[in-house]
């Protein structure tokens, strides 16, 4: 892949802290009221949705009896109706609603459109909410999954979700809608999904954390990673060191992103390591010559098939990309497609759900 040089903002090179995650809130609240005793937390999710755009899965709203409220759903076009519903469910009562928004309402909220949703109103037990609440504040992996009438609900929280606190009624069920929320986390992304547990039907909500792009290697394409991440509200920093480029590695996560810079021989290393820790994204810049003669490299030192898979090289999508700011666009556009699990292809082409 050519890049030009082109002058860019510069790239900080030491490690940057994750954008704020409104989540954090949320969580804090949810510690907040079980810790001190609160006689109910109720919890709305989305079951359904139709129309309102590119909106973002997760989208959870906590409250109390009394009518205390954290989080959002569609930047808060739906409180009218999602407000009273979650003190319904903190005085235990669960319920399914459908409502509408309308076109000046919605675009007066930040959304794209007019759409309506049906909502789930489920009350959350202390222990299952001060744990989702902690992951939440933390900014670590956590999945909320309950039957579709709300009657019982399950928070999974951990690096892989191992933790599991609360129960969907049956062992085969809690099992399943487990896996099922595990296969979300490998996504890397955050996710709302329907799924039949062990013929239970559940409503799975998995958060992962705000991912984190690796740049090894200086340049200008870094910057312009910087300046995507930035974008997209994703955190990024820059290495140049074998050492701190493994140091990084080891200890991502699913949502973790590398992108190699360098082409030196050393570097290898940091793909070997990427691949024995079995997580996040790993891309590598380079010609197709370079390409060639890193697979060699690999190839002795023992990576197969699956492994040369897992290496995005050369890194990007075939948008015809030629300045570094390009080039960076066509990187996390791989990045985003991967996540999500899509072919990027163009949309006009495609017959599945526009915005996830």
């Amino acid at each position: 892949m050519s890049v030009p040089v082109a002058t860019l903002a510069p790239v900080s090179t030491g490690p940057s802290q994750p954008p704020a995650d409104p989540r954090r809130a949320l969580g804090a609240a949810l510690s907040r009221w079980a810790a001190g005793g609160a006689p109910g937390i109720g919890v709305v999710r989305v079951l359904e949705r139709h129309g309102f755009g590119s909106v973002e899965s997760g989208q959870l709203l906590a409250g109390t009896p009394a009518g205390e409220l954290a989080g959002l759903l569609y930047l808060g076009a739906l409180d009218d109706a999602a407000g009273p519903l979650a003190a319904e469910a903190a005085a235990g009562a669960a319920a399914v609603r459908d409502t509408r928004v309308a076109e000046s309402s919605a675009l007066e909220a930040g959304l794209a459109c007019a759409g309506g949703a049906t909502l789930l109103g489920h009350p959350l037990p202390p222990g299952p909410a001060a744990a989702l609440g902690e992951a939440l504040e933390a900014a670590r992996p956590a999945a909320l999954l309950s039957t579709l009438d709300g009657t019982s609900a399950l928070v999974l929280t951990g690096p892989d979700l191992a933790t599991g606190h609360g129960s969907l009624g049956a062992p085969a069920v809690d099992e399943a809608a487990t896996a099922a929320a595990r296969a979300l986390l490998r996504r890397g992304a955050t996710a709302t999904e329907q799924s039949d547990a062990a013929g239970t039907p559940v409503l799975v909500d998995v958060w992962v954390p705000v991912p984190s792009v690796l740049v090894v290697g200086e340049g200008a394409l870094g910057a312009a990673l910087h300046a995507q991440a930035g974008l997209l509200g994703w955190s990024a920093r820059t290495v140049t060191t074998v050492a701190d480029a493994q140091a990084a590695v080891a200890a991502f996560t699913d949502a973790d992103v590398l992108v190699l810079l360098d082409h030196s021989p050393a570097f290898d290393a940091i793909l070997l390591e990427g691949l024995a820790h079995g997580r996040g994204f790993l891309g590598a810049l380079g010609s197709r010559r370079t390409q060639a003669a890193r697979r060699e490299r690999l190839a002795a030192a023992g990576v197969d098939d699956a492994g040369f898979a897992a290496i995005h090289g050369p890194v990007g999508l075939d948008l015809g990309a030629r300045t570094p700011a390009e080039t960076a666009v066509s990187i996390v556009a791989q990045v985003i497609a991967l996540r999500a699990g899509r072919s990027a292809s163009a949309l006009a082409g495609s017959t599945g759900r526009i915005g996830g």
